[in-house]
């Protein structure tokens, strides 16, 4: 079982149901119906979401709800803020809908993430090193990318954290056929971008055995302003 702290829009916001539909799944009502997409069966299968805590194994003698609490309290003192203004935009090899402008430390969603890695680190079972030399080696990384994939099991945290709410599997580097994904992705969220959206909730999704769909499990509200 693997667990994950992410952010993802309340169920009443349409881009929520926008993403769902978009992926074909709802992480939150695994038995939705939606129209299956082609090249979307990676992110389909994490759910529609941004990373805050990447997925992790609980450390030995972790209890669940034990883990839960702690990220509840963590949203408790958080105040909910607005989300910056989303676009589809392409991260590498993957649509995505990301910030249409950079943010910078200061942000509160930047803060945020910073808090989700950094105080629930301790509940993180550390990987195998064996599984640490796999994943080094089929990284690529920088030194810096390094250092955080060995201190906190994940190498885009802290300055290197990029949000994303993925959209795609990997695609091919064809301009064509991104212009194609690009016009799609922007008719069919339009509507829901242009609603304000805010950052009220954190979520924890699990996997619950290796390869699954995640699902769902909690989500806690932030305090208000």
């Amino acid at each position: 079982m693997r667990y994950a702290v992410y952010w993802a829009p309340s169920p009443a916001h349409p881009l929520w149901r926008a993403g769902c539909q978009w992926l074909g799944r709802d992480a939150e009502r695994p038995g939705a119906g939606f129209p299956q997409r082609d090249a979307v069966d990676e992110p389909r299968r994490y759910g529609f979401h941004a990373t805050l805590k990447p997925p992790m194994t609980l450390r030995a003698g972790a209890a669940p709800e034990a883990f839960f609490a702690q990220v509840a309290a963590l949203a408790a003192r958080t105040p909910r803020f607005d989300m910056p203004r989303l676009a589809v935009d392409w991260l590498s090899s993957f649509m995505a809908l990301r910030p249409a402008e950079a943010i910078d430390a200061s942000h509160p969603l930047r803060r945020l993430a910073d808090a989700c890695v950094g105080e629930l680190d301790a509940w993180r079972e550390p990987p195998s090193e064996q599984a640490l030399q796999r994943r080094l080696a089929s990284s690529r990384l920088d030194e810096a990318h390094e250092a955080l994939l060995r201190r906190w099991g994940y190498a885009h945290v802290f300055d290197c954290w990029r949000f994303h709410m993925t959209l795609s599997n990997r695609l091919p580097e064809d301009a064509a056929l991104r212009q194609r994904w690009t016009q799609d992705a922007r008719q069919h969220f339009s509507a829901a971008l242009a609603q304000p959206l805010p950052c009220d909730t954190l979520c924890v999704f699990v996997e619950p055995s290796p390869g699954a769909p995640f699902v769902l499990a909690r989500r806690f509200g932030l305090a208000s302003a």
